[in-house]
């Protein structure tokens, strides 16, 4: 017998049903075992021993590794398939060590898609374990946990602030930044103005591009009364240019550009989206047949193997004709700070022939929107682009300058396939000579004031993320989720940094600048992937950051002291007054012997802007055991309260 082992449950029904008798397929549910938190500073790491890990088993997972361990002695032959990157090394590394296989020539299978073929293929051609990557993901593992569990022993004693991670700090302070860029945002005045003509029986807006002057921009009403008193009845026609524009597809999806892609079009948080791949690439039973329909979807790659290519271009050239196929690829151009891991493909379907709508009535509505999507979006990254005639119209009316343009699709090209993600749409315009005069029907001159910067939506954040080097695919979902869960941010409609995280950020930034720096930590991931390309050693990496992070971590933990607050106490009148924090916020008290006085913080809670229906205090958020609810600042002489309504969201299934 032999036994072939996998991480998740679902992947050993696929996997069962293309390999014969002789196979049993299991299933590690995940990683088996983690750091323990013993030894110094919790942290499960023998500082002294080249950063040896001290890893248990999950105790979860006992029952799962029992049975595993009488297979593999049953087994005449062990095959580890964990997930095709670095975290699925490392775990495989853990099966090999926990069930005492030989580490260095245990077979290891990879594979990009759960397809008969790729198995099949994998089993016939098995690698062993890169100890070079497994290097790299626990050398990730334990910075994670140094940085992790240090900075959060110092939050919770500065400010009972319930953690802070490398990843998550920084990109919290980028949120943290926007904020204050909104907040200390100045509105400026500036006009617009259009005039409407009529055309054919068809009201026209033109747009205005520079008076007579050249200048662009209407700044006052001084400026605009000038340019409207300018303005003839008539409008002449200066000149007509028509022009061909291209419009290129995009690459075909990595984890960051689905995430985002999905964000937009679907509202799904990431988190979200990386379970419906998730399915989509374990498998779906089609036709009575279990198949995996997605290759693997934690990648930042955009390649795609060239036998998908070849059968892809094929389906194209049959569906559509030979003049919507690329005669060369899309490239993707790397930034200073990305480097592509690993040999694995963008994602994209296993299969082209399974078109979405064949297979629509075997999936959830979601999974229907994520499959499709990943479908069009690879096939359309191998098709030409569209092609559309632009006609740009340009009007004088007393030395000011007003445009129209039109557009016209001549070609769809990859929006054959793609278009219906798209909000692309022809605006055609009559005819027009240069030389002749229009009717101007009205002149609309508006006064605006400049919006603020935008807050980030979950999109906008994985994709600074991605630019800035900031965590991998894996670690984006699950770095905006823990800011969500630990109330440092909140996420609809778009990402706002609560007080909370905004008071994690300002601790951090007086106490350790460097280490919530984009930089910084975009710095570290390539130094982790120096690891994994056998280029550093993880004993080198770990002991250049541990030693100068611990000697200032101890030095602020040994010099905190309780926050003065600079106003006497109510009760005694003495200048004693200290903010502290407890299990549900700050609050202030007296430190007067015999004083007993003590009041909520209600500047450090994070404020509804709604004012209390009662006292007319502010309303703030709070939490408890139970939840969180809203209450009253002033909780000491008032006693209002609300509960914050919660809603369920139900799935439903495609038709």
């Amino acid at each position: 017998m032999k036994l072939l082992i996998v991480e998740s449950p679902t992947k050993t029904k696929t996997i069962a049903t293309y390999l014969g008798k002789d196979y049993t397929i299991a299933a590690s549910k995940g990683n088996i075992r983690d750091l323990s938190t013993s030894g110094k500073g919790g942290f499960g790491i023998d500082i002294e021993n080249d950063f040896t890990g001290r890893y248990i088993i999950d105790k979860n997972k006992k029952k799962t590794v029992d049975e595993l361990k009488k297979l593999s002695k049953k087994a005449n032959c062990v095959l580890i398939a964990t997930d095709p990157d670095r975290e699925g090394e490392a775990i495989a590394w853990h099966l090999a060590t926990v069930l005492d296989l030989d580490v260095d020539n245990v077979k290891r299978l990879r594979f990009h898609e759960i397809t008969k073929d790729a198995i099949l293929e994998a089993i016939e051609n098995p690698d062993t374990i890169n100890m070079d990557l497994v290097a790299s993901q626990e050398a990730r593992r334990m910075l994670d946990r140094i940085m992790g569990f240090g900075l959060s022993n110092f939050l919770q004693k500065k400010a009972a602030l319930k953690s802070a991670g490398r990843v998550q700090s920084a990109v919290l302070k980028i949120i943290v930044d926007k904020e204050k860029e909104i907040e200390a945002f100045i509105p400026e005045e500036y006009w617009v103005l259009s005039l409407d003509i009529k055309r054919e029986n068809e009201t026209l807006n033109l747009r205005f591009v520079k008076d007579s002057s050249g200048k662009a921009k209407i700044e006052n009403k001084a400026e605009i009364d000038k340019i409207t008193a300018q303005i003839p009845t008539k409008i002449e026609v200066s000149d007509v240019k028509k022009r061909t524009r291209k419009i290129e597809p995009n690459l075909p999806f990595t984890t960051s550009s689905l995430q985002q892609e999905a964000s937009y079009k679907f509202g799904y948080t990431s988190r979200r989206t990386m379970m419906i791949a998730q399915q989509l690439y374990e498998g779906v039973t089609i036709n009575g047949e279990q198949t995996g329909l997605i290759t693997y979807m934690r990648t930042d790659a955009t390649n795609m193997s060239s036998s998908f290519i070849g059968r892809a271009s094929n389906y194209i050239i049959d569906q559509f004709g030979d003049n919507y196929l690329r005669t060369t690829q899309l490239k993707r151009t790397l930034k200073a700070n990305q480097i592509v891991q690993g040999a694995h493909e963008a994602i994209r379907p296993t299969n082209i022939q399974r078109t979405p709508d064949s297979i629509k009535n075997a999936l959830t509505e979601e999974q229907f929107k994520i499959y499709q999507l990943i479908y069009s979006r690879a096939l359309a990254s191998l098709m030409t682009a569209a092609k559309e005639e632009v006609t740009t119209v340009t009007f004088n009316g007393g030395g000011n300058e007003f445009s129209l343009e039109g557009v016209k699709t001549v070609f769809e090209g990859y929006r054959k396939i793609y278009g219906l993600f798209e909000s692309r749409k022809d605006k055609e315009i009559p005819k027009f000579h240069i030389g002749e005069f229009i009717d101007v029907i009205s002149v609309n001159p508006e006064q605006k004031f400049t919006e603020p910067p935008r807050r980030y939506s979950e999109g906008g954040i994985v994709k600074i993320m991605e630019e800035k080097g900031i965590g991998r695919p894996s670690t984006y979902a699950t770095t905006i989720d823990t800011l969500v869960n630990r109330n440092y941010i909140t996420r609809r409609p778009s990402i706002k940094p609560t007080l909370r995280g905004k008071t994690a950020v300002e601790i951090l930034e007086n106490s350790f600048p460097l280490l919530i720096q984009e930089e910084y930590t975009a710095n570290l991931e390539l130094k982790l992937d120096d690891i994994s390309q056998g280029n550093l050693t993880k004993v080198t990496f770990l002991t250049s950051f541990y030693e100068p992070f611990m000697g200032k971590l101890d030095n602020l933990v040994k010099s905190l002291r309780p926050e003065k607050i600079d106003e006497p106490c109510p009760k005694c009148g003495n200048k004693t007054l200290v903010r502290k924090y407890g299990r549900y916020g700050p609050y202030i008290v007296c430190e007067t012997k015999g004083c007993d006085y003590k009041r909520s913080d209600a500047i450090i809670y994070d404020q509804t802007g709604e004012t209390c229906p009662e006292c007319g205090s502010p309303l703030v958020e709070r939490k408890s055991k139970h939840g969180k609810f809203i209450s009253c600042s002033d909780y000491k002489n008032c006693d209002y309260k609300k509960t914050i309504e919660t809603k369920t969201r139900k799935k439903k299934k495609a038709t």
